[in-house]
């Protein structure tokens, strides 16, 4: 069999299970097997295939036609131009917090990105920690309450970050920071999905394989959100700035929340939720007054 009558049979085998990105995720998986790029992958076209590279790549087909996503399969994907170590025990980044971070770095003031250290909350793959800590060269500290992603972080940070810039540190939200009032820049992408449609509306690579913990926010989607702004006003310097990725439906809500002030700690002096190119709700900016 030559390399284009198998992506062949690949793209028609996902078709037939209803898989939406047939062609992409056959492509993808083929170039692993290969081990070659997707020019490569072309100008092999009429090559044929070796028998350890069909069998691969049949196995490789079979796992996604069971809706197992294709950076699981291949322990692998690609964000902020990089290629980033993934396992079922994180989230697989996705193009919402590609744009948390264009907002970061479009937005926030250039003295908070070296005015005390960086926050990552709720790091899971350790992405957003890996891309802050080398597009700013500053010291981030990075949390999550999974040990298991920690190590997925730990080899990230290993793979791309400047040595000794990321502090990885196993807590739920900010239990060992309270009232050190020593960060200038917090970025966040906490779990935000209501746990009626966690249980009942994703897509079944979603459902079946993605950890629960990092997707649950709660009744409505906004518990982790909530217990987050409650404790800000102790971690954050005074004109100190939050990012965080927040679903489409609760724009009006978040921004509610950070209005709100709460009694004997400072209130944030301003507040707006930031629409992604689809048009939809996506990122909250606050600012910390004094």
């Amino acid at each position: 069999m030559r390399v284009k009558e198998l992506l062949k049979l690949g793209v028609t085998e996902l078709d037939q299970v209803g898989v939406m990105e047939s062609s992409t995720d056959a492509r993808l998986l083929l170039e692993s097997s290969l081990g070659c790029s997707r020019t490569e992958l072309f100008l092999q076209a009429e090559s044929a295939v070796s028998s350890d590279v069909l069998k691969q790549y049949l196995e490789f087909i079979e796992r996604r036609k069971k809706r197992e996503p294709v950076a699981y399969i291949l322990g692998e994907c690609e964000f902020w131009s990089l290629p980033f170590f993934i396992t079922p025990d994180v989230l697989i980044p996705r193009p919402e917090t590609e744009f948390l971070l264009d907002t970061v770095f479009s937005s926030a003031a250039k003295a908070n990105f070296g005015d005390g250290r960086i926050l990552d909350l709720c790091t899971g793959s350790g992405v957003i920690a890996v891309v802050l800590a080398k597009e700013t060269g500053e010291r981030v500290v990075a949390i999550d309450i999974s040990a298991d992603a920690l190590r997925v972080a730990r080899t990230n940070d290993r793979r791309h970050a400047v040595p000794g810039t990321i502090d990885l540190i196993r807590a739920d939200l900010f239990s060992p920071l309270l009232e050190r009032q020593n960060f200038s820049l917090i970025v966040s992408n906490p779990p935000y999905v209501s746990r009626f449609d966690v249980c009942n509306s994703l897509e079944p690579e979603v459902a079946h394989f993605e950890p629960h913990i990092a997707l649950d926010g709660g009744e409505k989607g906004v518990e982790i959100i909530s217990r987050i702004r409650e404790k800000l006003p102790l971690i954050l310097k005074s004109g100190g700035e939050v990012f965080m990725e927040i679903g489409a439906d609760q724009g009006d809500y978040v921004r509610q929340l950070f209005e709100t002030g709460i009694t004997g700690l400072p209130d944030f002096c301003r507040v707006e939720i930031r629409v992604d190119y689809g048009g939809r709700d996506r990122v909250l900016h606050a600012v910390l007054g004094s």
